[in-house]
Parts: C-alpha cells; structure tokens; sequence
C-alpha cells in the first residue's frame, strides 16, 4: 500500500489545576475553545468540536498519522496556558494529567452533542463524577489517589 491512511476520532478530556472555577465568562472560554481548535489544527489534528466549563474543558478531534496524544495534550495545554495568562490576566495552571478516549463514528454525533452541551450537563454533575463515569465506561483503571492534582 503506497499511501498510510487514517482516521482517529480521540475525546481528551483536562482541567485547570485543582479544578479552579477560572475559565469563567463566555467570551473567555469562547476564546480558549477557539484558541484550542486552532492549535489543534495548526498540529494537523482537526477539531470537530471543542467546549467545556468554568474548571475543564473536552477536545474532540481528529487525530493526526504522525502525532501522539500526549503530544498533542501537550501542546494544547502550553500554548493555551500561554494565551490565557495573558488574556485573562491571572496565574493559570492546567492539571497535570489528561483522559483520552476514542470515538467510533457511529457515536460521533452523540458525543459532539454531548462536548456542546456541557453547560446543561454540569448543573447536575460535578467534574470528577464526570470523569469518573468516562474512566469507568471506558474500561479505564485508576486509582483515585493519583487522579486528581
């Protein structure tokens, strides 16, 4: 086969550092969900769709050939922590760790609905129990000591 081709749906999933409400205001995470999507495109991963809250946000993307998900975490995290120590004037930190977890097309559509409609989702259910619940659907163990920072 002379050409590698691939089509890799990943959902990452990170917060600020111990969980801190600082993403507050919808122009602010307006702009980080922006800012995001086009890091991740500038890296040849192209956001499907990107949201979040006060204390985390949800990347759905596709992921590139010659990319690894930590790096791509990586990058997205360095340079949107750059962008909003600036823009939003304050210390900002992301935690130090992240969940990735991989879409099937077929449900593609019912998790963009479900990145898209985070405001709805979060007033009944916290960060963690959030993340619990996808390590758990996932088939992800953990330990919850080294869960959270």
């Amino acid at each position: 086969m002379p050409q590698s081709l691939a089509r890799l749906l990943v959902h990452l999933i990170f917060s600020t550092k111990d969980r801190v409400p600082i993403l507050t205001g919808e122009a602010l995470r307006r702009d980080l969900h922006a800012y995001l999507a086009a890091t991740a495109r500038d890296l040849g991963c192209p956001a499907i769709r990107v949201g979040g809250v006060a204390d985390h946000v949800h990347v759905v993307c596709c992921l590139a050939r010659s990319v690894s998900v930590a790096t791509l975490v990586a990058k997205l995290k360095v340079s949107s922590g750059q962008m909003l120590r600036v823009k939003a004037g304050k210390r900002f930190q992301w935690q130090n760790g992240y969940g990735a977890f991989s879409v099937s097309e077929s449900a593609l559509g019912s998790v963009v609905d479900y990145v898209a409609n985070q405001d709805l989702h979060h007033r009944r259910l916290s960060f963690q129990d959030e993340y619990r619940a996808f390590l758990r659907r996932h088939g992800v163990e953990f330990d919850e000591r080294y869960v959270w920072d």
